[in-house]
C-alpha cells in the first residue's frame, strides 16, 4: 500500500511500509503549500535538479529528519558541504535503497543555483527524473522537462503504475505535450505537477485530467495536501 501526498508544485511524498521519501521539497517558499515543513517526516529526499523551487527545503528537511539526499553528483556534492548526508548518482544509473530501487532518467531542462548577491549561477549537473520501485509499484517522476522521444523507451522498459508529469508550460512542457507524454510512458495513472504555483504556469489541472480520460488514461489533479492511495 502506497500513500502519495502532493505538497504542491513538484513536491511529492511517498510513504510505504514505514518508509517515507520526498521528491523535490518546496514547502516554505511555496504560495500553495498546505503543510508546514516541520510536520513532514522522511528518510530519503530525491532531487531532480538544482533549481530553488525544487531544492529550497532539502537541507533543512534532511537535517531535521537525519535524512539522506539523493541527487546528481554536482548537486549532491554542493549540498553535502552544507552538512547533510548525500548519495550521488547520474542519468541512467540506479541505486538500491532500504525501501526499493531508484533509477535516474533523463530530462530536458536546466539546473543551477542562482546566487543573486554574487551575480553568479552555479552549475548543478544535468536535470533528471526518477523511476522509483517500492511496495510492488513503479512510479515515474519526470522532473522539470520538455517532451522528448525517449519517454517512449521509459514506458517500454518500465511497467509504470503512476506518473507525475509537469503541465505548467513556459518552463516545462504544457498540457498538450504532457498528454503525448502520458501516452508514451503508458502509466496506469497520471498526476499533473508543476502548475498553478505562480502566475506564469497557471493551468487547469481538471481539464488536463478530462483530456486524459478521452484517451482512456486515468488521472487526478491533486490539491496541495491531498493524498492518493495505491493498493
Amino acid at each position: 500500500m502506497l500513500d502519495i501526498r502532493f505538497h504542491g508544485h513538484s513536491s511529492v511524498q511517498v510513504t510505504c511500509e514505514g518508509h517515507s521519501i520526498m521528491i523535490d521539497p518546496f514547502i516554505s517558499g511555496s504560495p500553495v503549500a498546505a503543510t508546514k515543513l516541520e510536520d513532514i517526516s522522511v528518510q530519503y529526499i530525491l532531487l531532480t535538479h538544482g533549481h530553488q523551487d525544487h531544492i529550497l527545503d532539502a537541507v533543512e528537511l534532511a537535517k531535521k529528519n537525519d535524512a539522506t539526499i539523493v541527487a546528481t553528483h554536482e548537486l549532491a556534492t554542493y549540498l553535502s558541504w552544507q552538512g547533510v548526508k548525500t548519495i550521488s548518482m547520474n542519468l541512467g544509473g540506479s541505486v538500491k535503497l532500504p525501501f526499493g530501487k531508484v533509477k535516474m532518467t533523463q530530462a530536458f531542462h536546466s539546473s543551477g543555483v542562482v546566487l543573486d548577491d554574487e551575480k553568479q549561477i552555479v552549475y548543478m549537473g544535468m536535470p533528471g527524473g526518477f523511476v522509483i520501485e517500492l511496495g510492488g509499484k513503479t512510479l515515474y517522476h519526470a522532473g522539470d522537462t520538455g517532451l522528448f522521444g525517449d519517454m517512449k523507451l521509459i514506458g517500454e522498459r518500465h511497467n509504470i503504475d503512476l506518473a507525475f508529469l509537469p503541465i505548467g508550460d513556459v518552463f516545462t512542457m504544457g498540457p498538450e505535450d504532457a498528454l503525448v507524454a502520458a501516452e508514451w510512458v503508458q502509466a496506469d495513472f497520471v498526476v499533473p505537477i508543476h502548475y498553478d504555483t505562480f502566475p506564469p504556469i497557471k493551468q487547469d489541472g481538471e481539464a488536463f485530467v478530462a483530456e486524459l480520460a478521452e484517451k482512456d488514461i486515468r488521472g487526478k489533479a491533486l490539491k496541495p495536501g491531498e493524498t492518493l492511495r495505491l493498493p
